[in-house]
Formats: C-alpha cells, sequence, structure tokens
C-alpha cells in the first residue's frame, strides 16, 4: 500500500516538472531605420528581459537615447557600450527593481545635437552662447518634434506591441551628455508620461563649454528660468543627474549644483526625489557611464 502511494506521489511530482517551463531568455529586437514624419530617419534597439517570452507577466518601459552605444559593440560610435543590459540584470539580482523593457532609439548621426538640444534654448539664448548653438545645430532644432514622437507615438506602439506596465510610474527616460539634457527637459515637460530620469554626464552649458563665463552665466540663468516655470514639485517622480572630472566632464559641476539648487527650489529633496553625484576622476564616455549604471538604476528604477 505505502509502495503505490509513494509511486503515485513520484508520478505526479514528475508530471508537475514536465509542465514547469524554464525561464526564457533575453531577447534583443533591432527595428529601422524607418521615416519618421518631421524627423530624421530612426532606429530601435529594444530589449526584452530574461522570462518575457515565458510569461504573461507586464513590465515597466526604460527609454534610452543612443541607442546604438546600449548593448552592441558592432554597432557603437567608439568601439564601447553602456552594457545597459547586463547593468539591467545586476539591478534585478539586488531584488530592487523589477525587469524592464529597455528601449534604445538610435542618434540620428550629424543630426543628433539638434535632435536632443531643448526647444527653449534656441528661443531665449542670446549672443555668443545663441552663435554656439546655431553652429553646433547646422539646421532646424527638432527636439520638440522628437519629444513628441518618443512620448506620443513611440510609447503607444510599444505599449501596443509589447506587455507593458504604463503611466509615469512604469516609464523612464535616460541619457548622456546631450541624451542627458533632454532627458531632463523631457520629465519636466511630461511629467503626463515619464516618471523617471537619468541624466547622465548632462550637457548642461548647451554648446561650447569653454565659452567666456558670461556666457556660462546665461545658460545657468536659461536653465533656472526654465525650471521655475515648468519643474513643479515631483509628486512621485525621481531624477538622477551626475557628472565626472575629467574631459568635457569636468566643466559641469556648477551648473548641476545650480540645477541642484533650482530642484530644491521647486520643494525636491535630495536624496529622495533627486541624487547630483559627482565620480572623481571619470570621462565623458560609455566605459564610465557603464561603471555606474547598475547604481543608477538600482536608485531610479526602484520600486517604492
Amino acid at each position: 500500500m505505502i509502495g503505490r502511494l509513494l509511486a503515485a506521489l513520484g508520478a505526479l511530482l514528475l508530471a508537475a516538472c514536465a509542465t514547469v517551463q524554464p525561464a526564457s531568455e533575453a531577447r534583443l529586437i533591432e527595428r529601422g531605420p524607418f521615416a519618421v514624419e518631421g524627423l530624421p530617419d530612426q532606429r530601435l534597439s529594444i530589449w526584452l528581459p530574461p522570462g518575457y517570452d515565458s510569461s504573461a507577466r507586464r513590465y515597466p518601459v526604460l527609454y534610452m537615447h543612443d541607442g546604438h552605444n546600449l548593448f552592441d559593440l558592432a554597432n557603437s560610435n567608439f568601439n564601447k557600450i553602456w552594457a545597459a543590459d547586463q547593468a539591467m540584470l545586476e539591478a534585478m539580482a539586488s531584488g530592487a527593481v523589477e525587469p524592464h523593457i529597455i528601449v534604445g532609439i538610435w542618434a540620428p548621426g550629424p543630426d543628433r545635437y539638434r535632435q536632443y538640444l531643448p526647444a527653449f534654448a534656441t528661443e531665449e539664448a542670446e549672443g555668443a552662447l545663441a552663435q554656439s548653438i546655431t553652429g553646433y545645430a547646422n539646421g532646424e532644432v527638432l527636439s520638440q518634434r522628437y519629444l513628441d514622437w518618443m512620448a506620443d507615438e513611440l510609447r503607444t506602439q510599444i505599449d501596443a506591441e509589447f506587455r507593458t506596465q504604463t503611466g509615469p510610474s512604469n516609464t523612464a527616460i535616460a541619457g548622456s551628455s546631450m541624451g542627458g539634457i533632454n532627458s531632463c527637459w523631457a520629465i519636466a515637460e511630461r511629467p503626463d508620461v515619464y516618471g523617471r530620469a537619468a541624466c547622465v554626464s548632462s550637457h548642461w552649458p548647451l554648446a561650447d563649454p569653454t565659452l567666456p563665463p558670461v556666457e556660462g552665466d546665461q545658460a545657468r540663468e536659461l536653465w533656472s528660468a526654465y525650471f521655475a516655470a515648468n519643474l513643479g514639485a515631483p509628486a512621485g517622480r525621481r531624477i538622477w543627474m551626475d557628472h565626472g572630472t575629467a574631459t568635457l566632464d569636468q566643466y559641469y559641476a556648477p551648473y548641476q549644483a545650480s540645477v541642484g539648487a533650482d530642484f530644491r527650489a521647486a520643494g525636491w529633496v535630495e536624496g529622495e526625489d533627486f541624487r547630483s553625484e559627482a565620480y572623481e576622476g571619470a570621462e565623458h564616455e560609455e566605459n564610465a557611464w557603464a561603471a555606474r549604471l547598475p547604481e543608477i538604476f538600482i536608485w531610479l528604477l526602484a520600486g517604492e
């Protein structure tokens, strides 16, 4: 009798094990180039986390600029990448961050600056700063159209095609340099869409950082006026900003300090609503950003 019971139990256990499906591996999907009205052709690299293909789970979404430099050395500009997928896996392993879909939006080559530069800068800048912006842009600034496309059209497409969690608390945006200031601008402009932003090695000077101090003062004043009018209270949003101290990042400390003061003036609490970090010796390049990306993800994307 006991033998028959043990045999039956063993059969049940084997049957149960046979029905358990192993978690699927992560998957990278490449899209484009494809036409977008009012913008240069766009390309996407979409990373689906482990388990996406073997479950019915829904996932938060992280949109990242310079998508060609996120995952694959073969696509990168400088033969170095953020390794955003590995950073996400590390953040997930910490237990603080749930798996995210990452949508990498490629930069459009020579049109990168004019696609990322916040629109208000071209409307308000004067003198040498305005001339520098015009020279860098070398054409019409496209950032308002880019933001509209990302926040409305692309997001709608991603939500329709993939199993996403929606709403600002489940939608983040991140980038470096010009992509950093675009991310900070995006979360201020569209709090209805983005609830998290990583502004990494942000190019707060807007154009040439070696211009005379008066132009640096003007850039800081432009940001202060913009945030005073548009940032608003945190209302659950979270922003990470940082810089290194070498190469291009050597210019950023006074700008980031000014932006931090702007945030505090708007009621943001440092350490809770925003982080402002400096990395001694870190350069303005992908390997430096990759080194701190897990830390960024663990704080920025952690659940409530």
